[in-house]
């Protein structure tokens, strides 16, 4: 789940301007009706802006698209909100997003940086504060270069289960790739697309998600739908290089560049660029740290010594607390050392944000500053949007982040936890057997949800061919596209990709 935005004094309702609902299929909410006579509503509206320097005509629909079971009952209700230019065009490309989680809406990708609208707020490490929240026009959106539909698997968003569904049916990396798969084919169908170029992109989980939905499209079946790019934002792939386990030496590994990336920032250590000591830690990081790892308790006098220095360089933390660590520090402790001698902690999603304990003893932070500091205005400005924006009905309250996570069936095979879980190679199969698929990789130097030398690492492995995957950088966190320059600079980075096809 961040370039200072001045906090405008707006209403939090959106004014939207010529506003038609071509469509409007039923103003009360389905969840109560019989599974049966469930009935989707759909709601289209016309609008306009400026996108890319263009200015865009386009469809803003968001609607329910209805699975069902091999009996022929409605089990869910997955709401899609797709902008489409018009006039339409089935030559264009379009991209389909969605978040991560497992449990995350896409509010963040749609209210952050891609969709027509965006909710301002402060992108430096600053609270977001109370509302209202300032929701403005967003030209960073993609719709001069490809339509976008963003989708929320059930659990989130607005999606949800229908009368008895179980679960265990949708809720896991397999459950959840088939469902989303089918979700694209029916908007393909219904929308006349298959031969539209394709992309695909997730967030976080989704990047997962991104990988897992790649395979049912592209290997599970002969009925191929072949996409053009693969868009991972904030990358998780396997899950296996970032375990903070006991006795797994690739957590410290690959989360040391973003250690040092966060020392640098917040003054603990000293370089010339972020750029170039984040590539020296890298380097050191899978050379002589490495090496030293895997020594464990043959790593002894002068060469711990070394090490140790070394370490401290990196990380800004000192020798004294990295010995008693025994030269392993996990990220929750990092979070609370780093600033601890000023009263302050580091964000996980974003360590640029600082946050303020009840007290500065203890191993790990109270809370994520560089969650709760954007929360709630992304919560206002989704529910606003899709309800007055865009005439969405329902009681329902929008779950940004919902509660599926524990039910979340990890297992594609073998090991059955997503400590060993690792979708790389589903990457690496679609690229071997489709040679117009390219693979766009970004990644923030600010972020320990998902670090970006891990994400390098499992796209570095044997089988994953190299030379069609791309990588970007950006000097926030998870989500990089609250801090305007790389909002701007993310969007110029797909665009070209989506060009370059």
């Amino acid at each position: 789940m961040k370039s200072g935005l001045s906090l405008i004094a707006l209403a939090l309702a959106v004014a939207v301007p010529a506003i038609v609902h071509a469509e409007d299929k039923d103003d009360k909410t389905k969840a109560e009706k019989p599974a049966a006579d469930y009935e989707p509503q759909i709601r289209t509206t016309k609008l306009s802006g400026t996108f890319g320097g263009q200015r865009i005509n386009y469809a803003a629909t968001i609607g329910e698209t209805i699975i069902k079971n091999k009996d022929g009952v409605p089990e869910v209700a997955v709401v899609t909100t797709s902008y489409v230019k018009e006039p339409r065009d089935p030559g264009r490309p379009v991209t389909f997003l969605f978040n991560g989680g497992p449990g995350s809406g896409t509010v963040w990708l749609m209210m952050g940086a891609f969709g027509p609208k965006r909710v301002a707020i402060p992108g430096t490490g600053v609270d977001d504060g109370a509302p209202p929240y300032p929701i403005v026009d967003n030209p960073d959106a993609l719709l001069d270069v490809t339509d976008v539909v963003f989708i929320d698997p059930p659990g989130t968003g607005f999606s949800h289960l229908i009368g008895k569904a179980d679960p265990k049916d949708y809720y896991g990396v397999t459950q959840d790739a088939k469902l989303v798969a089918e979700v694209i084919r029916r908007w393909l169908n219904d929308n006349g697309r298959w031969n539209s170029p394709k992309y695909l992109g997730g967030e976080s989980y989704g990047t997962t998600r991104s990988a897992a939905v790649a395979n049912q499209l592209m290997n599970e079946t002969y009925n191929d739908v072949a996409l053009n790019g693969i868009i991972l934002i904030s990358t998780v792939l396997d899950f296996a290089a970032g375990a903070d386990t006991p006795g797994n030496e690739l957590s410290p590994i690959t989360n040391l560049p973003s250690m040092a990336a966060t020392a640098l920032y917040h003054g603990k250590a000293t370089a010339p660029s972020v750029e170039g000591f984040v590539e020296e830690a890298r380097q050191w990081a899978i050379g002589p740290y490495a090496s030293a790892l895997l020594k464990g308790q043959k790593l002894q006098g002068e060469e711990r010594a070394a090490i140790r220095r070394e370490l401290s360089r990196f990380t800004g933390l000192s020798e004294t607390y990295l010995e008693n660590a025994d030269l392993r520090v996990t990220p929750n402790r990092f979070y609370k050392e780093l600033l601890r001698d000023r009263g302050l902690t580091v964000g996980r999603l974003d360590s640029r944000y600082t946050g303020k304990d009840y007290d500065s003893a203890g191993e790990g932070p109270d809370n994520d500053p560089s969650f709760y500091g954007i929360d709630a205005s992304y919560t206002a400005a989704i529910n606003s949007w899709s309800r007055d924006g865009l005439g969405f009905k329902t009681d329902r309250e929008y779950q940004s982040i919902g509660g599926i996570g524990g039910q979340w069936d990890w297992r594609i095979g073998g090991r059955d936890t997503n400590s060993y879980l690792n979708v790389a190679p589903y990457i690496g199969q679609a690229l071997r057997e489709n040679s117009g698929l390219k693979v766009l990789v970004a990644q923030g130097y600010y972020d320990f949800a998902t670090p970006f030398f891990a994400a390098e690492y499992a796209l570095s492995r044997t089988g994953i061919p190299q030379d069609r995957i791309s990588y970007t950088y950006y000097g926030a966190g998870h989500m990089m596209y609250i801090r305007d320059e790389d909002r701007h600079k993310l969007s110029a980075d797909i665009r070209a990709f989506i060009r370059g096809r």
